[in-house]
């Protein structure tokens, strides 16, 4: 072959390689065009999301939460400045060293060193971790002044719930803690998984959580790939939870919790009987909720549990007794709306009644001779309303005893109360699947035996009695943020007015007349008298062979073995309207004990006369004053 020939087949060669060679560069600048193309336009709104959510982080920022109030304004529960130490890891030298630094100015326990270098551990090293809150300002200032000493160390300010009357206040408050597991699952609130959240956990602040909460703002970050934080771009504070205003007198309430505060436990409730207003609701011991809401310590927490008294339970609501002699009003009514018995209805009592072959005993060992119902109640005889009770039966008692607010809830608006307890026949054979026995009807009759209410619920029966027979329902919340919530009309009881007269003579006398049990303890400035009823519960049985040496007194005996002492009473008698109901556990008399407490009570509400800027002169319902005398 010539060199020509050779010459050709190479050009040929090299031709066709560089052809191959232009189509795969063809190939490859076409597909990489195809893929930009792709990226750039069909994928770039999916692409332009990732980068955007890349650079820009969206944070919630917790909502401040609503503060609460009484019927005047004062300040109940508030937000305060919480001031904390935190520190930022890449920022310090030595995290010990920074560490033992605070520790000068910020008292810290081992516990607090663990969790701080359990946080630091598993976040990333420029977040800042909480050392301490809850600091002084002598504390802030101090740190701050040492900030040149304190590499990586800053003050941040939050709020934290603060109570102003601390323990005057406590079961009807409640207090605010952390978010539980149990509360976050299954809720769809962002803003519970904050860190450091809290929401109600009893009282008022749990009952209305959702209004005092508010709704989370948010806060739109710039942050690099790593997730520090260059600026922010734009912040909505979101709205803060509204005010709620009690029906509470501040005034009245401190006062009712300093008098209890003389007995070892005890409860009061004091209540509009036109409104339902609650313008004091006392448990005695209280607590401190301030305690509560950085986290109670182990010590604290265990003394509360083991005091006898039991401070942590709000006894007006969920305390349920016996109601001793203050049930009777129920047993006269239930008698005289029935037809079993008429005003002029009387009975003699030697000091007992004989059932089969049981005894059945007055208070009073040597009897009261014959009463009629006024006397029955004046006098407070076991005698005559055993013979009522024996006349009209426990399911017409029952009966009578629903109406006026006891054996249900009320509707408080508070967490947690407990119904209390009005027997029927019925309601023995579904409980314990056995017949009722008269005897049983007999001690029911004298609020004894199966019979038990707690006070809300016997100052709501009072109140009833009082307004005319109006089934007023109680209630804490006046209005939320200016919105009422309050009402004045409720629905008739159908209880006969003449009979009910009758009922309420009998609670005058007992204060106001000389023979009557609450005699020593009646209001004797003229236009304040009150009209009630004494009470005392048994808690332990009486043995015959005590009965016949003498039945112990009270002050001889333990105090867990002590009567119950019990008053309920209403103001003023020429125009009721404050009902009062006092109970002291294991206070023995009625009259000694609970009926000075309640004196005291109703005459400081009628001084300060805090239904003033709630209810016109004249009674709601069309109810008119009436003399008691």
């Amino acid at each position: 072959m010539s060199s020509i020939d050779r010459d050709t087949d190479r050009s040929r060669l090299l031709s066709r390689r560089a052809l191959v060679l232009g189509g795969l560069k063809l190939a490859g600048l076409s597909a990489l065009v195809g893929r930009l193309y792709y990226l750039q336009v069909i994928e770039s709104a999916r692409y332009t999301m990732l980068a955007e959510e890349n650079r820009i982080s969206l944070r919630l920022i917790a909502p401040s939460r609503g503060t609460i109030v009484d019927r005047f304004g004062t300040p109940l529960a508030v937000n305060q400045q919480n001031y904390r130490v935190v520190v930022v890891s890449e920022r310090t030298r030595n995290i010990q060293e920074t560490l033992d630094k605070i520790s000068r100015i910020v008292p810290l326990t081992e516990g607090d060193r663990r969790r701080v270098l359990r946080e630091l551990h598993r976040k990333r090293r420029f977040v800042p971790v909480t050392v301490r809150e809850n600091l002084s300002w002598e504390q802030v200032a101090t740190i701050e002044m040492n900030t040149p000493d304190l590499p990586g160390v800053a003050i941040e300010v939050g709020e934290i719930r603060h109570y102003p009357q601390a323990d005057s206040l406590a079961h009807i408050m409640g207090y605010v803690g952390a978010v539980s597991e149990a509360e976050l699952s299954g809720n769809s609130d962002p803003v519970l998984s904050l860190p450091g959240f809290r929401i109600g956990k009893a009282g008022i602040e749990k009952f209305h959580e959702k209004v005092l909460r508010g709704t989370a703002g948010t806060s739109q970050l710039e942050v690099n790939a790593v997730g520090r934080v260059i600026r922010e771009l734009s912040r909505d504070e979101g709205q803060s939870g509204r005010e709620i205003q009690l029906t509470i007198d501040m005034g009245m309430q401190r006062y009712v919790q300093q008098r209890l505060a003389q007995e070892q436990s005890a409860s009061a409730v004091l209540m509009d009987i036109h409104t339902g207003g609650i313008y004091a609701l006392c448990s005695h011991p209280s607590f401190d909720p301030n305690q509560f809401t950085l986290g109670i310590n182990a010590e604290l927490w265990e003394e509360l549990l083991s005091n006898p008294a039991t401070p942590l339970n709000n006894k007006a609501v969920v305390g349920q007794y016996p109601p001793g002699s203050t049930f009777k009003m129920m047993v006269a009514l239930a008698g005289l709306e029935s037809g079993a018995i008429n005003s002029h209805h009387s009975v003699f009592c030697p000091g007992y009644m004989e059932l089969g072959d049981h005894r059945f005993h007055c208070w009073k060992k040597g009897g009261h001779g014959t009463v009629d119902i006024v006397g029955g109640l004046r006098h407070s005889c076991d005698v005559f309303f055993y013979d009522v009770s024996r006349r009209v039966g426990v399911d017409r008692i029952a009966e009578m005893a629903r109406r006026f607010g006891l054996g249900d809830r009320t509707g408080l608006d508070l967490p947690h109360e407990r119904p209390g307890v009005i027997p029927s026949i019925a309601w023995k054979k579904a409980t314990y699947g056995k017949g009722w026995d008269m005897g049983e009807t007999l001690v029911a009759s004298i609020g004894q035996g199966y019979v038990l209410a707690t006070p809300l619920q016997l100052a709501v029966m009072t109140s009833r009695l009082a307004n005319g027979g109006y089934a007023v329902k109680p209630h804490l919340t006046r209005q939320i943020k200016s919105v009422s919530s309050e009402q004045t009309s409720w629905p008739s009881l159908g209880v006969k007015k003449e009979n009910l007269d009758i009922v309420l003579r009998g609670m005058y006398e007992v204060s106001n007349a000389p023979n009557g049990t609450a005699y020593k303890s009646r209001i004797v400035e003229a236009g304040f008298e009150l009209a009630g009823k004494t009470g005392s519960a048994q808690v332990r049985r009486i043995s015959m062979a005590e009965r016949s040496t003498g039945v112990k007194k009270n002050e001889d005996i333990p105090w867990r073995e002590r009567d119950h002492a019990l008053f309920v009473a209403f103001a003023p008698v020429q125009a009721p309207r404050y009902a009062c109901c006092v109970f002291v556990e294991h206070g023995g008399g009625g009259s000694t004990v609970a009926a000075p407490i309640a004196r005291d009570i109703l005459l400081e509400c009628q001084k300060r006369d805090p239904g003033r800027a709630s209810v016109a002169e004249n009674p709601p319902n069309g109810v008119k004053a009436r003399p008691r005398g």
